[in-house]
């Protein structure tokens, strides 16, 4: 009998141990589950949204570029004059412990027209001697860097910055907190970059410090932890929180290894005037985030104007920040979908201040394992011989032995991990009671699962009955590539409300996504405002060309109804350009181990981005390449352009499709024809014989197209290009 029930709990007990090696090999990082990732950040999630404070911290205010100071004060950039404004209010009226800018100042401002007239002083009037003297008395008013300089040094400024990964810089650095191999080793793990975007050498040299706001983002894309420190050419530079709460205290920033258990598990702990901040190896620190709002948001128009009591900011730690939606410095957190950058800074300081960070213990990672181990072989071996009754008591007492664990680490602190865990329990609880049962994937689902987000449900339907043909994997086709873009959206947007601008481009993508679908497309991702598709993957389409042009095509059509909807809700209407190349790409599930998605890469991909930025400039709804015109012999085009685009050497002719054979008028195709003989005279330098097709055909239909060839023929006139003159115009902006 004995023998009879070890047969039978035998296969449930070698599951359960595979299942809890699996999870063991997972939390040791030998093995990556998506979904156990995504349960241990829910988790984790859960946790902080459930003990996060619901107070305001008096001690930090935000400063806030919102829509009511864009409405009083203009559109951003202001002018630094306004800047150097705020600043001096802030310290002189009311009286605030420091300021940090969550904002960076990389350029000059030349709105004052300064650099016009200095201009002028060194050349056409150079010999006035009366504008000389006049712009001498006049450059300290229109000189706003130097207004915005100067008021750096009313009080305690710390200004912001980025890195990026990328090489190529522009302002400079503050100094930073300790200089290469100050950190003895400490520092191995940091995050180094190639390149940043900082401040005016002026702006920086007279403001108190600097720190980077660099956002640090999980897999999910959710902001939880923070760099604190982040390396450039072997030195450790600060991020703006830890950068402004040091300048309000004036304190030292120094660092310490702290012991967990014994000397073999520590954590690496930033310390500044009695203040600690534990940290991770790459110097990152959990947000200790507040429920929002958690801070006090007073508009800059209001600071401008001393509307509000001098009281309510004295001593407070001030940073300037932007929750506009135009100016897009909105995060995913786990508060809320879109959450201030600006909030993120705050709630660091507030952790720091209260001594509220959270953090992983050094021993986290052996202690884990081991209660993997243990619950994963005593569930092996116990739960196949419990009824399921008794099975699912023991399993949720173990469950609420470890919740009731974790809940006690984290109020103290301590981070560990809480998914993992519950899900070894609960998952052999489960396997234990349905043994037995295991449901295949149907062949629909799977295919759902891998390409449900990019092509339309027809085309699931047929690609679900031969799944074994469709995968993700990368491979070498010609496909049609689209982009498209709303013309001006950030000027459209700021006229809306953030309800408004979301149904809105909900309205638009939707639309778009729905003809694109009707013409077989795959959506690849949408950029905001612009959408990327493509023909020819993953189901093979010999028409790709045809249909990525017909779509293109008919998204303008859309749009004009679309636009009447608008209107009629009091939107703002939409105009789009449209690019479409076609041409030997890597199609494929490509990203990183955070994120994939099945997606093309390659030049053919590049141009035709290039083409739909360039489109405005010929007032053509929809650009394509020469593959593309050449795998349409049955359509309708007329040349616009023989140009260079940005990161293209060789010239590239484009196209505007005017329809199908048999589908085109006979006025549209005389004008067509007319202005190809334009723009073969043009590339002749035949200037005259040119310019009087153009004048002909633009006083029948005036045409930015017509009018931007007239213009380049006034221009050549006065330059010649020389003979050798290939007739490739180029294009230095993408």
């Amino acid at each position: 009998m004995q023998l009879a029930k070890l047969r039978r709990t035998l296969p449930r007990t070698i599951v359960s141990l595979l299942i809890t090696l699996l999870l063991v090999l997972a939390s040791q990082g030998s093995v990556r589950l998506g979904l156990l990732e995504r349960l241990e950040a829910w988790a984790y999630d859960a946790r902080l949204l459930l003990t996060m404070p619901h107070t305001v911290d008096p001690r930090v205010v935000i400063v806030n570029i919102d829509e009511k100071s864009l409405k009083e004060v203009g559109r951003w950039p202001w002018g630094r004059d306004k800047l150097a404004e705020l600043v001096q209010r802030l310290f002189d009226h009311y009286s605030v412990a420091a300021v940090g800018f969550d904002v960076v100042f990389a350029e000059p401002d030349t709105s004052s027209g300064l650099p016009v007239l200095e201009k002028l002083a060194a050349t056409r009037l150079k010999g006035n001697p009366d504008f000389a003297t006049a712009l001498k008395s006049a450059r300290p008013l229109l000189d706003f860097d130097g207004q915005f300089a100067e008021s750096l040094r009313t009080g305690p400024v710390v200004l912001g910055y980025y890195f990026t990964p990328y090489p190529g810089t522009s302002g400079v650095l503050p100094e930073p907190v300790f200089a290469s191999r100050a950190m003895a080793g400490q520092d191995a793990d940091f995050i180094s970059n190639r390149g940043y975007g900082a401040n005016l050498p002026a702006l920086q040299a007279n403001a108190a410090s600097g720190g980077f706001f660099n956002m640090l983002a999980d897999f999910d894309g959710v902001t939880r932890r923070m760099s604190l420190l982040q390396k450039y050419q072997g030195a450790d530079y600060e991020a703006l929180s830890l950068a402004t709460l040091r300048t309000a205290f004036g304190a030292a920033l120094g660092y310490r290894r702290v012991a967990d258990a014994g000397p073999h598990y520590t954590h690496l702990e930033l310390v500044a005037d009695g203040l600690r901040v534990p940290v991770d190896s790459q110097a990152a620190a959990y947000v200790p985030y507040r429920a929002y709002p958690g801070y006090r948001y007073y508009s800059a128009a209001d600071i401008l104007a001393q509307r509000i009591p001098a009281a309510e900011l004295e001593n407070a730690i001030v940073l300037v920040g932007t929750t506009a939606p135009g100016l897009l410095d909105l995060r995913v957190t786990p508060v809320a979908r879109s959450y201030p950058g600006v909030e993120i800074h705050a709630n660091l300081i507030s952790g720091i201040l209260d001594d509220t960070i959270r953090y992983i213990p050094a021993y986290a990672h052996d202690l884990t394992l081991a209660v993997l181990g243990v619950l994963g072989v005593l569930l092996a071996l116990i739960l196949p011989r419990l009824t399921p009754v008794r099975g699912a008591a023991l399993s949720l007492a173990l469950v609420a032995l470890v919740v009731a664990g974790n809940y006690w680490a984290w109020q103290h602190k301590l981070v560990f991990p809480l998914a993992t865990p519950l899900l070894l329990i609960l998952g052999l609880m489960l396997l234990n009671m349905a043994w037995g049962f295991f449901a295949e994937t149907r062949a629909k689902r799977q295919i759902t699962g891998l390409f449900g987000q990019y092509v339309p449900p027809e085309l699931v339907d047929e690609m679900s009955q031969d799944p074994s043909r469709f995968n993700m994997r990368s491979e070498s086709k010609e496909l049609s590539i689209l982009f498209s873009d709303v013309r001006g959206f950030t000027t459209l947007s700021e006229s809306l409300t953030p309800q408004q601008l979301s149904d809105l481009l909900n309205e638009f993508l939707s639309a778009m996504t729905q003809v694109i679908h009707h013409r077989q497309g795959t959506i690849d991702k949408y950029m905001g405002d612009c959408i990327m598709a493509f023909w020819g993957a993953p189901m093979d389409n010999p028409n790709h060309a045809r249909d990525a042009v017909l779509a293109g095509m008919e998204m303008q059509v859309a749009l004009t109804g679309l636009n009447k909807t608008f209107v009629a809700k009091g939107w703002p209407e939409l105009h789009v350009g449209v690019g479409i190349n076609t041409g030997r790409v890597s199609v494929g599930n490509m990203g990183s181990r955070f994120r994939m998605a099945y997606t093309v890469m390659g030049d053919a991909v590049n141009l035709a981005s290039r083409l739909e930025g360039i489109t405005k400039f010929y007032a053509a709804p929809v650009a394509v390449g020469e593959g593309t015109r050449a795998a349409l012999p049955d359509m309708v085009f007329i040349e616009l352009d023989l140009v260079r685009v940005k990161g293209k050497e060789q010239p590239v002719a484009i196209f505007q499709p005017l329809g199908l054979q048999g589908e085109v008028d006979a006025a549209t195709l005389a004008a067509a024809q007319r202005f190809a003989g334009a723009l073969a005279a043009y590339r002749a330098q035949r200037w005259d014989e040119a310019e009087v097709l153009l004048n002909a055909l633009h006083s029948e239909n005036p045409s930015k197209l017509y009018a931007l060839y007239l213009e380049r023929l006034a221009h050549l006139r006065d330059n010649p290009p020389g003979a050798d003159w290939d007739g490739v115009w180029i294009y230095e902006s993408k």
